[in-house]
């Protein structure tokens, strides 16, 4: 099972964009774990997640997330910041799908 962490500043919208990514999974069939976090807890699950997407209001906070993935005991992992768009419209699908595809 993989595991998606979406970075942001307080986690309100945050949530429902992972409860609509939450949908897509099951809607593909696929076994995921999605969570958001805010920026200083971000270090504390990194050993655990596959991929770390950002909300576009923390994307000046790509750089340290960036070192801190790329030291991970098990691992660099991606990192990206998630379509401003896409975030705006909630569009769950499309970021699973961007997630998915920084994993494989």
């Amino acid at each position: 099972m993989k595991t998606i962490l979406l970075v942001c500043s307080a986690g309100m919208s945050t949530s429902l964009l992972v409860t609509k990514m939450e949908a897509a999974a099951k809607e593909q069939g696929v076994e995921v774990k999605i969570f958001a976090l805010p920026f200083s807890d971000a270090p504390r699950v990194l050993e655990e997640v596959d991929v770390i997407l950002l909300g576009p209001q923390v994307r000046f906070q790509k750089g340290p997330i960036e070192k801190m993935a790329a030291a991970r005991i098990n691992g660099p992992i991606p990192v990206d910041v998630i379509d401003m768009r896409d975030y705006g419209t909630m569009n769950g699908k499309a970021v699973f799908e961007k997630a998915m595809k920084m994993i494989a």
